[in-house]
Order: C-alpha cells, then sequence, then structure tokens
C-alpha cells in the first residue's frame, strides 16, 4: 500500500479512483459514532475524513481515536445517502487526509460531482 503524499490533489484523484476500484471508502466508527474533526477554514463546521483503503483509515486508531475502528462504506451508499446528507446536515468531507490529518476538507455535493463525472 503505497502512502498518501503531500500533494493533497493526488490525494483526492486517489480516493475517487480508488473508491471507484474497490467500490467502497473507509470512515471510522467509534463509541460516539464516526470520527469528526473541527473544519480549519470554516469556524463551527464538522468534517468527517474519509479514506480510499482500510490501511490509509486504520493508520488513525490512535490517541483520541484508539476506541475506533475502519469501517468500509459502499461507494453507492455514500454517493446517494451519504454525501446529499452530509450537505443537508452542514458537513464537510476530509478527503484521504494523511498521517497528520492534513488534506483537502471538500463540499460533499462537490465531491459526489467529481465522481459522477469520472464515472461519466
Amino acid at each position: 500500500m503505497e502512502p498518501l503524499t503531500d500533494d493533497f490533489e493526488e490525494n483526492v484523484d486517489r480516493f475517487i479512483v480508488e473508491g471507484i476500484d474497490t467500490g467502497c471508502v473507509w470512515g471510522l466508527e467509534g463509541p460516539e459514532g464516526w470520527a469528526l474533526c473541527d473544519s480549519e477554514k470554516h469556524d463551527d463546521t464538522d468534517v468527517m475524513p474519509l479514506w480510499s483503503s482500510r490501511e490509509l483509515a486504520a493508520v488513525h486508531c490512535v490517541e483520541e481515536w484508539s476506541d475506533y475502528q475502519p469501517l468500509p462504506i459502499a461507494l453507492e451508499e455514500l454517493l446517494e445517502d451519504w454525501l446529499p446528507g452530509m450537505h443537508d446536515d452542514v458537513i464537510l468531507v476530509g478527503v484521504n487526509w494523511n498521517k497528520e490529518l492534513e488534506g483537502e476538507e471538500w463540499e460533499p455535493l462537490d465531491l459526489l460531482a467529481e465522481f459522477e463525472s469520472e464515472l461519466g
């Protein structure tokens, strides 16, 4: 498994391609529900980090997330339910964040449009 790079756009491209190839993406779920972070760019906005593989997500199951485990989200479910719901709930998507939890924050409907254009 290749590690993520410091090129956040490349990590987003990888998220979309690998998500389509495997048919799922990965989030972290724990006792309190799905892992969320504060947005770096928007006050009072949560970000839900998602990764393109179990291994990339599992890296983050340490410290405050040591009780969390990577769980798959089917791509179809992500596109039809999760992203529209996250938009309605004003939650951003952290796409393939690196070990330092750095990366791009996407508006869910923009991410949905990226997947749809890639799927043709």
